[in-house]
C-alpha cells in the first residue's frame, strides 16, 4: 500500500504556512477605521463618531494616544501602529481607513510620509492644521501653554519648528473637513477669518484633497457633529462628500 501520509503531511504543512504568511486570508469583510483625536483630547472625544461608524458596517479602532506627552515624530509611531494592530486583517481589499480630529491628521501625513502608505484606504481630516496654525505661534510663550499642548503644540505652528509645513502631498485619498465657528474669541482674535478657534480655514487646505466641506462648526466640537459625521461616512463609502 503506497505511503500516503507523507503528502498529506506536506500539504497540511503548507497550508499552515501560507495562512500564517498571510497568502489565504480573506480581507474582503468590513473595513476598519483607525480614529485619532486631536491635541490635548482623548479617545472619549470620538465616541459618537465610532458608534455612528460601527452602525454604518465598519470595524473600528479608536486610539487614545498621549498627545502631550511626546512630540509628533513620536506619537506618530504609538497611535498609528496601535491602530494598525488593533485592525489586524484590515478588510475590504487589505485597507484602513482614518478619521482624524486635528493633530490627528498631522501624525497620519507624518507617519506615511516616512512609511509605506499602500495600507491606506480613505482618510477624512477634521479641522487639521496642514499650513500650521499662527495661534501656536502667538501663544507658545502663553503661560500654561507647555503644560497645556507639550511639545506637539510647538511643532504645529508655521515657524521653523513646524511638523506640518515640512510635509509633502499625502500619497494616499483624502479629504479635509474645515470648521468656521469658534467658541474660543481669545485664539481666534489671532488667526484669519474665517477660522473654528483654533485653525483658520485656508490654514485647513492642502493640495491633493480629493473633497473638500466648510461646516458651521467649532474645533472643540466637529468630531460630534452629525452632519460632519454622516459627511464622514459617505466620503468613506464613496471617495466623496456627495452622494
Amino acid at each position: 500500500m503506497p505511503d500516503v501520509q507523507k503528502p498529506c503531511a506536506l500539504l497540511l504543512l503548507l497550508i499552515v504556512t501560507m495562512t500564517a504568511s498571510g497568502a489565504t486570508a480573506d480581507n474582503s469583510g468590513p473595513a476598519c477605521v483607525v480614529l485619532l483625536h486631536g491635541l490635548a483630547r482623548t479617545a472619549a472625544s470620538m465616541e459618537e463618531m465610532e458608534e455612528a461608524l460601527a452602525e454604518a458596517g465598519f470595524r473600528v479602532a479608536n486610539i487614545d494616544y498621549p498627545s502631550r506627552d511626546h512630540p509628533i515624530e513620536e506619537l506618530a509611531d504609538l497611535a498609528i501602529e496601535d491602530g494598525l494592530f488593533l485592525c489586524g486583517e484590515p478588510g475590504s481589499g487589505g485597507k484602513v481607513h482614518f478619521v482624524t480630529h486635528s493633530l490627528g491628521g498631522i501624525l497620519v501625513r507624518y507617519y506615511f510620509e516616512n512609511n509605506d502608505s499602500s495600507v491606506v484606504g480613505r482618510v477624512v481630516m477634521l479641522g487639521p492644521p496642514n499650513q500650521g496654525s499662527v495661534a501656536a505661534d502667538k501663544m507658545a510663550d502663553w503661560p500654561g501653554f507647555d503644560w497645556l499642548n507639550g511639545p506637539a503644540g510647538l511643532q504645529l505652528g508655521k515657524g521653523p519648528e513646524s511638523i506640518p509645513l515640512r510635509l509633502g502631498t499625502p500619497g494616499f485619498e483624502f479629504a479635509v473637513i474645515a470648521g468656521n465657528r469658534t467658541i474660543d474669541p481669545i485664539t481666534s482674535a489671532v488667526l484669519d477669518d474665517p477660522d473654528d478657534g483654533k485653525v483658520s480655514v485656508d490654514d485647513t487646505r492642502l493640495d491633493g484633497m480629493a473633497d473638500f466641506r466648510v461646516m458651521p462648526v467649532s474645533h472643540a466640537y466637529i468630531m460630534k457633529d452629525d452632519d460632519v459625521i454622516d459627511l464622514v461616512i459617505r466620503f468613506l463609502q464613496t471617495g466623496a462628500f456627495d452622494w
